[in-house]
């Protein structure tokens, strides 16, 4: 193998390592969100992000990029937490054409509830992958990283 083969391969490597601990701690979640609260991880990620916002909303656009889906599932998630009583749609009060996204006092409610089962499931996924040796270093890295708050 060539010098560049090796690189590519070591990316494809990296990006399989990745995959897999993403795969493993949303399958965790999935069950315990689903199990204990009646949601599902990208349910969950919604309430958070929208919760996260300085008046608990975003334009449909912005939350679909946050979420990382296209903007017709965005539309298809928030219709179904909006039937649910969890979030609300209105028109952007400067620009006609937006619509914001809001999360209800039931969503601020469950989300307050779904949050603890969250972060301890996230932690104990996280802890049993670092025990095992090919992603162990993944985990290391992600526990270095640190976010600004907004």
């Amino acid at each position: 193998m060539s010098l560049a083969d090796d690189a590519v391969e070591a990316r494809a490597q990296g990006w399989r390592t990745l995959a897999a601990l993403h795969a493993r701690i949303e399958d965790a979640l999935e069950r315990a969100l689903a199990q204990k609260h009646e949601l599902s991880v990208t349910e969950y990620t919604v309430l958070d992000v929208l919760a996260r916002q300085d008046g608990f909303h975003l334009r449909m656009n912005q939350l679909s990029n946050a979420v990382v889906l296209s903007q017709s599932a965005t539309t298809r998630l928030v219709t179904r937490l909006e039937s649910r009583g969890l979030l609300q749609r209105y028109l952007c009060p400067d620009d006609r054409r937006g619509i914001y996204t809001e999360v209800t006092p039931s969503g601020q409610e469950l989300l307050a509830a779904a949050r603890p089962t969250h972060d301890t499931v996230l932690t104990e996924a996280l802890a049993a992958a670092e025990e095992l040796p090919e992603l162990a270093p993944l985990v290391a890295a992600l526990g270095k990283l640190t976010f600004a708050r907004s």
